[in-house]
């Protein structure tokens, strides 16, 4: 395919794709992350613990990492646009029956299944972008996706916990269905073909093969880990915290906690920032987004409000610094397959969401908020270490 058949930048087409694209990741990530607040209403209203209420987001984004192994092959099979399409529409139909389950065990499934679904917005999107633009287009559009990413996940938080304030559990469901119906039609409308995708045939051979040389790389694997345990940290301070500020003294509904996430909006500036360092110091920005991390993380001991919003603000900070200078590693340290590392990165990602759900909420159950901090500082200096390893392969 000639390169005048790709998208240029500031061409109405560009415009179209990366606006197409923005609204796909604020449907996506708003349907991920709207009952992060909920977890202490949900433990409420199902009469579950807060470990099994955490199973209700912490599964999703355990199928999610796990779908990614399926959606990148199969989008090389048979394009971009219409399994983006197919997921956007089954996620609003998933979302709609979450508003009509009166068990805990049917949201849990149903919320499996929706990370699935999820998870075909960034198993494609990338792809789709490089099949489309020209690479001059290419640097800005990924931008402004990542930028949908954010605004997508604190949007979601605040409008479940708002419309739960107000409202009910079932009318969040039904208000994120309907808004994702919306978000379908416009995404159908609006993206424009990707005109340099070319089919792969589909081989279960090659991609393990793939696969199994990323993970045996010492440049790799440390840096997927790395992305793994940041990610497992990061999210779960959250949920914990929820549940810590949902009791005395705080006692913040689920309006006041879904306000918590807009800390997230720290993340768009160093991720931004993270753009204009060089790759030769790349690893040190990593570095530097760990150190603020466990800064964040050790002033979530203290019990005034203020001081735990510029915890969050720290830990938003180092996390996505850190998160996409690790992105930026994987995608040049891999000599072949550049893809199948990306979602190898991604599956370690989010599988490091589901795990640490699990890992903080036996400290949550032992001995509360404290011991999840120290835990948590434990994982931090494990990463700290690793990317410590990596300097080798400058």
């Amino acid at each position: 395919m000639s390169a005048e058949a790709l998208i240029e930048r500031g061409t109405p087409a560009y415009r179209r794709a990366c606006l197409a694209l923005v609204i796909a990741s604020l449907v996506i990530f708003a349907n991920l992350y709207a009952i992060h607040p909920l977890l202490p209403l949900i433990a409420e209203q199902f009469q579950v613990s807060t470990l099994q209420a955490g199973n209700a987001f912490t599964i999703t984004s355990l199928t999610l990492g796990l779908s990614l192994l399926v959606h990148g092959p199969l989008s090389d099979a048979v394009g971009r646009r219409a399994p983006l399409l197919v997921g956007l529409g089954a996620t609003a139909l998933l979302t709609f029956s979450m508003a009509f389950t009166a068990h805990f065990t049917t949201l849990v499934w149903l919320r499996a299944a929706l990370g699935v679904a999820l998870g075909v917005l960034p198993a494609v999107a990338i792809a789709y972008l490089g099949d489309a633009m020209s690479r001059t287009a290419l640097v800005g559009a990924v931008g402004l996706y990542i930028g949908g990413n954010t605004l997508g996940g604190a949007g979601g938080r605040l409008l479940g916990g708002f419309i739960a304030d107000y409202s009910s559990l079932r009318t969040v469901f039904l208000t994120l269905g309907t808004l994702s119906l919306c978000g379908l039609a416009v995404v159908a409308r609006l993206l424009p073909p990707a005109t340099g995708f070319v089919a792969r045939p589909l081989s279960l051979g090659g991609s393990l093969s793939g696969f199994r040389a990323h993970l045996s790389n010492p440049a790799l694997l440390p840096a997927f880990a790395v992305g793994g345990l940041n990610f497992m940290i990061f999210i779960n301070l959250y949920t914990y915290l929820t549940f810590r500020l949902s009791a005395g003294p705080w006692q913040l509904g689920a309006g006041s906690l879904g306000m918590l996430f807009l800390t997230y909006l720290a993340g768009t500036v160093s991720a931004t920032f993270s753009g204009r360092v060089p790759f030769s110091h790349a690893l040190h920005g990593m570095m530097t987004g760990v150190a603020l991390l466990i800064l964040g993380t050790l002033l979530l001991l203290t019990d005034q409000l203020w001081l735990i919003i510029i915890a969050l603000l720290c830990n938003a900070c180092g996390f996505f610094l850190t998160h996409s200078l690790a992105n930026t590693w994987v995608n040049q340290q891999a000599g072949f397959g550049k893809a199948s590392a990306s979602s190898l990165y991604s599956v370690f990602y989010y599988m490091g969401a589901a795990a640490g759900v699990y890992y903080l909420g036996f400290f949550w159950e032992l001995a509360g908020w404290n011991l999840v901090v120290f835990a948590s500082l434990f994982i931090l200096c494990l990463n700290a270490g690793l990317i410590w390893r990596l300097y080798r392969h400058l």
